[in-house]
């Protein structure tokens, strides 16, 4: 028999017939994304933490702000993704030093974070230190709830310059997330020391005081990027397409394209807040842009 798709379909559909129980289906049980994933960096254990995910109609109203519906259409389609419709992923991040277990963003709620970080193994005590890469929403929620502080035994920093900026606005979050916080924290700047191994470095654009971490431990490095790039294609592939949460768009496309440059030419990986999860992988360059590739086994060797 010739084997083309209509007789490989063919034959498969007459499998099924015939391997199909009587009776009813088992049940569906829906889409399901995970709750952590660990990998290990030089002396670290790095554990990303599925802390929500949404669908959002219509993603160019918040990407590619500067380029017409036909070319963002085009884009979508080449990587085989819709292109009036995306998922959202919120990914914080645990970094085990093996001297202290530090969270990096507390997630759009406590309770969601923590269970995340209890299924991962560890308890909201064991916290040692919570680090802020930025003050969003999304990134502070998780500090304070309805029982009062999350992570009350934790030391908290953030970027001084993002502290600043958000001190002086009247927003909502800032005031009942981090304001009643604001005396347990330590404000850094670009090349701060925060923790063994792990270094602030300015990232901003996204925020004023956006800030990512560079992780160091027995000669391999990751970056812990939060929001410098915040989809896998419409802001890797396309580093120059303005997005709507980024509050100085030309600075943060400037400082994406920078970073990922880095990211490209010294093969570094790097977790991303927003990517799909578990929110791990690589850049290359591709054309006048770049490529992700999501990290399969390389961490875990």
């Amino acid at each position: 028999m010739t084997l083309n798709r209509r007789t490989f379909l063919a034959s498969g559909v007459a499998s099924a017939a015939l391997a199909s129980p009587l009776g009813a289906a088992a049940p569906k049980l829906g889409v399901n994304f995970g709750g952590f994933h660990r990998v290990t960096l030089g002396d670290f254990e790095i554990t990303t933490l599925a802390g929500g995910t949404r669908v959002v109609e219509e993603p160019q109203k918040i990407f590619g702000l500067n380029v017409s519906a036909e070319d963002f259409a085009a884009a979508s389609s080449m990587a085989n993704i819709p292109a009036d419709r995306t998922r959202f992923y919120f990914t914080p991040v645990l970094v085990n030093t093996g001297s202290e277990l530090v969270l990096f963003d507390a997630g759009l709620n406590g309770q969601a974070t923590l269970a995340q970080i209890e299924a991962a193994g560890y308890t909201a005590d064991q916290i040692d230190k919570v680090i802020i890469t930025h003050m969003h929403g999304d990134h502070i929620g998780g500090l304070m709830g309805d029982a009062g502080e999350t992570f009350a035994g934790a030391e908290y920093v953030s970027g001084a310059a993002e502290n600043n900026f958000w001190a002086g606005q009247d927003n909502k979050n800032y005031n009942a997330k981090v304001m009643p916080l604001v005396e347990k924290f330590s404000f850094v700047s670009d090349g701060a020391s925060v923790a063994s191994g792990i270094t602030a470095m300015d990232a901003s654009g996204h925020t004023p005081g956006h800030m990512a971490y560079m992780l160091e431990s027995n000669g391999a490095s990751m970056l812990l990027g939060a929001d410098f790039a915040n989809h896998y294609v419409w802001s890797l592939g396309y580093p120059d397409w303005e997005v709507r949460f980024d509050m100085d768009k030309s600075g943060a496309a400037a400082r994406r394209r920078q970073i990922l440059d880095m990211l490209a030419t010294d093969k570094i990986p790097f977790t991303g807040y927003h990517m799909p999860f578990p929110a791990i992988g690589y850049v290359s360059t591709r054309g006048d842009g770049f490529e992700y590739e999501p990290a399969t086994y390389q961490l875990t060797l």
